[in-house]
């Protein structure tokens, strides 16, 4: 089995006017749907999480030029704008659903911005879009004691089964972070992979559970959105982006370590 770098596009919000708090990591419809024409006119092939899970772990093979557009928490726009573009393309894509976060009988309260309801989402499946897991109510994951990390990889996972009959086998953790206890507990929920951010390629040797995906934002023009799909200075491009998630990851385990002192 090769190695070859898969581009894995992070999506949040499709919207012409989101919420303040979803606006930076929004795209307009209309960049949405351009960057799809993009996509088919490089000849890449989307293909979903669980069929790249499928082709590293199991050597089954991959299309030409596979690309993953997967999108993250369950915003609204998704359904109204996203999907008439993906279906008429024809490509796959990945939800990742916070699943206190949606619209109906499980809601919790908490979201950004209009969210899908549970009859969208499934609109969403029987058109071909892979559902995954993204916890229950959003937290950072890292930040929790043993018991409500267990509980948000597995409550989010048992209601997307009761909901769509099928239980979901990709997870995205929540704003990007993991360490290796929240890796094992997504693990002992059932999911066979786990996509992170790291604003880079995604590559086999990277794990299941720790495949690196690119941000996709409101401030992501063409030229970028190109070199960054072509895999053409994606460490470059996101270099401050980096620099941050690192920095704030010290910051995070510092945190914790400081909590667990005081328990």
């Amino acid at each position: 089995m090769n190695d070859e770098a898969v581009p894995i596009l992070m999506y949040h919000a499709v919207a012409h006017r989101p919420a303040p708090a979803a606006h930076r990591l929004s795209v307009t419809p209309e960049a949405f749907a351009e960057q799809m024409e993009l996509l088919g006119e490089r000849g890449f092939t989307p293909v979903t999480t669980a069929r790249l899970g499928r082709a590293w772990r199991h050597g089954e093979p991959l299309p030409p030029r596979p690309v993953l557009i997967t999108f993250d928490d369950g915003y609204e726009g998704v359904h109204r704008h996203a999907l008439p573009v993906l279906d008429k393309l024809g490509f796959a894509s990945t939800l990742f659903v916070s699943t206190g976060w949606l619209r109906g009988p499980h809601h919790e309260g908490g979201a950004p911005d209009t969210m899908l309801d549970w009859g969208q989402v499934r609109e969403l499946a029987a058109a071909g879009t892979e559902i995954g897991g993204h916890s229950h109510t959003h937290p950072q994951l890292d930040q929790l004691d043993d018991g409500p990390l267990r509980s948000e990889a597995l409550r989010c996972g048992e209601i997307i089964t009761a909901e769509l009959g099928t239980a979901p086998v990709s997870f995205a953790y929540p704003y990007g972070y993991s360490s290796r206890r929240v890796r094992r507990a997504v693990r002992a929920a059932g999911y066979t992979q786990s996509l992170a951010v790291g604003n880079a390629l995604a590559r086999r040797r990277q794990g299941p559970y720790a495949l690196e995906r690119v941000t996709v934002r409101r401030s992501t023009g063409t030229g970028e959105f190109e070199r960054v799909v072509e895999g053409r200075h994606v460490a470059l491009g996101f270099a401050r982006d980096r620099a941050l998630t690192k920095g704030y990851a010290v910051l995070r385990r510092t945190r914790r370590a400081a909590r667990s002192l005081r328990t």
